[in-house]
C-alpha cells in the first residue's frame, strides 16, 4: 500500500509538472485592437490603461460623451491610439454601428472585453420587474450583442479573444442584489458555453468574476428601500482595503488572464473562497447568507425612489467619509466623479 501511495504521489507530481510545462505564455498584444464596453470609467478605464501600456490600440464605448472624452484624454496621455464612441449596449443597432466604426477606424477587432454593468441594491420587496429587466438588458444582452457582432470576423481569422467581466455574484447569489446576480449568472453561462463552442475556431473566451473592488463605482450605484442604510453597508464593503481589491491590481490580473487565454479568473481571495465553498457545499451557502440577510436593512413601502451612492455619501458624517477615503480617491483616478451628462441617462457601467 505504501508503494502504491508513492506511485500515486509521483503521478500527481508528474501531472502538475506536465501542466506547468505546457502552460501558455502571455500573448504579445502590441498593435492589437481592444474594444472595451463601459470603458470610460471604473474598472473599464483601468483595463483600458493597462492595455494601452501593452501597446494596444483602444476603443471604448459608454453612454456619456463627457466621460468618454475624459477617458480618451487620459489614454492619449499614455501614448495610446484611442477611439471613444458613444453607445448604449442594450440597443443592438447601436452595438452593430459601434463595431462598424471600430473596424473602420482600426481595420479589425482582436479582443472584446464586455465590461458594462449597473448596480442596484435593495431587498426583493423593493425591487420591481423593471429592475430585473434593466439588469438583464445591460449585463446579459449587453454581453451577447457585442459578442455576436465580433464573432464572425474572429472565426474567419481563426483567432480572437472575448472576455466578460461578470462577478462573484454570478457564482453565488447574494441578498439585496438579486437582479444583478441573475444577470451575472446568465452571462457566466453564456461565456462558459461559448468557450466550449469557440475552442475549435481559435477564439478564446475568458470569464472574469471579481469580488469587491475599489473602483469608486459605489458612487454610481443605485439604492432603493432604506436607501441610506443600503448605501452605507455597500459603500463600506466596496471601499475598505481588507475586503476589496484595488482597481489597478484587478485590471492587471484581468488583462493577464485575457492574454493567457484562461477559462476563468476569480478576483480577490474572499470571492475565490466563497465560490469554492459554494461548489463544495451548495445547500449550505444560501442558508449562511440567509443568516447574514437578517442584519441587512429592512424593507419600505416605496418601490420606486432611487438614491445614488454619491448622493448618500454627501449626507454622511465625517467618520463615514474617513472610512471611504480610498473609494473617493479611486473615483477621482478612474473618472467616477459625478458630472453633468449630455444625455438624459447616466452611463451604465
Amino acid at each position: 500500500m505504501r508503494r502504491g501511495l508513492l506511485w500515486g504521489a509521483a503521478g500527481v507530481a508528474a501531472a502538475i509538472a506536465a501542466r506547468s510545462a505546457t502552460r501558455p505564455r502571455a500573448a504579445d498584444m502590441r498593435g492589437d485592437v481592444v474594444l472595451i464596453t463601459g470603458g470610460s470609467r471604473g474598472l473599464g478605464l483601468a483595463m483600458a490603461r493597462e492595455f494601452a501600456r501593452l501597446g494596444c490600440r483602444i476603443a471604448i464605448c459608454a453612454r456619456s460623451v463627457e466621460e468618454l472624452e475624459a477617458a480618451r484624454a487620459s489614454l492619449i496621455d499614455l501614448g495610446a491610439e484611442v477611439a471613444a464612441i458613444p453607445c448604449d449596449i442594450t440597443n443592438n443597432d447601436q452595438v452593430l454601428e459601434l463595431v462598424r466604426r471600430v473596424r473602420t477606424r482600426f481595420g479589425r477587432i482582436d479582443t472584446l472585453v464586455n465590461n458594462a454593468g449597473i448596480i442596484r441594491v435593495a431587498p426583493i420587496e423593493n425591487m420591481t420587474l423593471r429592475d430585473f429587466e434593466e439588469a438583464m438588458a445591460v449585463m446579459f444582452w449587453g454581453v451577447v450583442y457585442p459578442t455576436l457582432a465580433v464573432l464572425p470576423e474572429m472565426r474567419e481569422r481563426g483567432r480572437g479573444r472575448i472576455a466578460a467581466i461578470t462577478s462573484i455574484g454570478g457564482k453565488v447569489s447574494v441578498p439585496h442584489l438579486l437582479p444583478y446576480c441573475c444577470a451575472k449568472f446568465a452571462a457566466v453561462a453564456f461565456c462558459e458555453g461559448l468557450r466550449a463552442e469557440m475552442a475549435q475556431h481559435g477564439v478564446k473566451v475568458t470569464t472574469i468574476a471579481p469580488g469587491l473592488m475599489r473602483t469608486g463605482s459605489y458612487r454610481k450605484a443605485e439604492f432603493k428601500g432604506k436607501q441610506h442604510h443600503e448605501a452605507a453597508w455597500f459603500s463600506l464593503a466596496a471601499t475598505l482595503p481588507f475586503v476589496s481589491m484595488g482597481a489597478e491590481r484587478a485590471a492587471r490580473q484581468v488583462v493577464r488572464a485575457i492574454r493567457l487565454g484562461e477559462s476563468e479568473k476569480i478576483l480577490t481571495t474572499q470571492a475565490t473562497l466563497m465560490a469554492r465553498f459554494n461548489g463544495a457545499f451548495p445547500g449550505l451557502v444560501p442558508d449562511m447568507l440567509g443568516a447574514v440577510n437578517r442584519f441587512l436593512p429592512g424593507t419600505t413601502a416605496d418601490r420606486e425612489s432611487i438614491l445614488t451612492g454619491a448622493e448618500a455619501e454627501a449626507s454622511q458624517g465625517g467618520l463615514f467619509r474617513a472610512f471611504t477615503t480610498l473609494g473617493r480617491r479611486a473615483a477621482r483616478r478612474l473618472n467616477e466623479e459625478s458630472r453633468p451628462m449630455s444625455t438624459a441617462s447616466s452611463q451604465r457601467i
